[in-house]
């Protein structure tokens, strides 16, 4: 027999599915979606091998739906559209939708989402989606508006240990054999939450012994595996800890490794764009107000990168990285947005004061919209104190200035115009 374990133990219902309890256990919002047996379009978003495939394929089973497959990476437009019109041929033999399962969705282009959107929107394909990036980046606003996104989470080491006793107890060919899992930290490690890559290494391990009882420690592993297991893998879990030890060398102001992370990445194979981005969002969040500049600097390297490519767009990325990381730091634009979202979902759609209101009708005007506006150019310093915030907020703080150069003349400048209110 020839087909790999992991795929010998691809599960084919909810039942054997390990991990994602919070979207699939009971009573989790997909759980109750599946059993209701009427499914939406959705994207499934998360690390590799964590069961996005498995999932997309368990619901087809269990809805009794046409399932078709398409790689974002070897499809074109042609191959949307064809699969397009089978589904609306398969249509009225099923009570649901054809399911159509695209496997790396963020690497469709913009022209390959775009031929999907007439098929969403009108029901002739119910569409899930799997991806390891970021849809907000990736996938056209117009396709994500018409999809649920729900978040997979790598498996935690007590759905890795249950994997292996199933695979031991239940997969065909190793519950012939007899086999004790002594040690199972190397193996836990060297999958980094990937249930493929977890299956893969115990059946490395299990194939490569003629004994009728093998035993696993972490020495056997070592020696079968024979790699690093400090290698970077921009397909797995390493690859998140990488970025996360990045951003958070930029955040505590260490240059010298932010920059060895950076070097990581790149000489793991990493996407540029990716790097690019992070230093982006890096400038935003945590350098933000105490220095401005580190945003223009961040989009700057972005666009040379785009522009140049490899090998010398290492060069602007490692500009990037080391000015954020010797910035002075401030996240008070990124609290203070936070507040601001919290603040308008606690306390509603409140009315727009009617002296900030536009008034482009007799009828509004009479009814007071624009009236006792203070226009801020006709006045001293090109200020007048006036309400800008509802009514009912009108006290309300909410951005709070940080103690650095930047934003201490930002606060003194508006202390004076409002009087200490900041």
């Amino acid at each position: 027999m020839n087909i790999p374990l992991a795929e010998r133990m691809r599960p084919k219902t909810l039942d054997d599915y390990i991990g994602q309890k919070h979207l699939v256990g009971p009573d989790a919002v997909l759980r109750k979606m599946i059993d209701s047996g009427k499914i939406s379009s959705f994207i499934l978003w998360g690390p590799p091998g964590v069961g996005k495939t498995t999932l997309a394929q368990i619901i087809a089973n269990k809805l009794e739906t046409p399932f078709y497959t398409l790689s974002a990476v070897t499809s074109g437009v042609k191959d949307v559209r064809e699969i397009i019109e089978k589904a609306k041929n398969n249509r009225f033999f099923s009570m649901n939708s054809p399911i159509l399962f695209i496997d790396e969705i963020h690497r469709f282009s913009k022209s390959q989402q775009d031929s999907l959107l007439g098929a969403v929107e009108q029901g002739v394909v119910t569409l899930i989606g799997a991806t390891t990036e970021n849809p907000s980046f990736e996938v056209i606003r117009p396709l994500l508006s018409r999809c649920q996104l729900y978040v997979l989470k790598s498996l935690d080491k007590e759905d890795l240990l249950a994997l292996l006793q199933q695979a031991i107890t239940k997969d065909v060919l190793l519950k012939e054999k007899k086999i004790i899992l002594k040690e199972t930290n190397l193996m836990l490690r060297y999958s980094g939450g990937d249930a493929r890559k977890l299956l893969n290494i115990l059946e490395l391990v299990t194939s490569s012994s003629n004994e009728e009882e093998i035993v696993i420690t972490d020495r056997l592993v070592s020696e079968r595996i024979q790699e690093n297991p400090m290698a970077y893998d921009k397909e797995g879990e390493i690859h998140y800890d990488i970025v996360s030890a990045f951003i958070k060398s930029i955040r505590g102001s260490d240059p010298d490794a932010a920059i060895y992370w950076l070097a990581r990445m790149i000489e793991g194979g990493e996407d540029p764009a990716f790097i690019a981005r992070r230093l982006v969002i890096s400038a935003s969040e945590d350098i933000g107000l105490a220095n401005p500049n580190a945003l223009l600097l961040a989009n700057a390297a972005f666009d040379a990168v785009m522009k140049i490519g490899w090998p010398e767009g290492r060069i602007p990325l490692a500009e990037a990285t080391v000015y954020l990381a010797s910035s002075p730091k401030s996240n008070s634009a990124y609290m203070a947005i936070n507040q601001a979202l919290e603040l308008v979902r606690n306390t509603g759609n409140l009315p727009v004061p009617l002296h900030l209101r536009n008034a482009p009708t007799k009828l509004m005007k009479e009814l007071g919209y624009g009236e006792n506006y203070k226009y801020a150019h006709d006045y001293e310093n090109h200020f007048v104190e006036q309400q800008f915030l509802p009514d009912e907020l009108e006290k309300t703080r909410i951005w709070q200035p940080q103690p650095n150069a930047q934003e201490q003349k930002l606060k003194e400048h508006l202390n004076k115009l409002w009087k200490n209110r900041f």
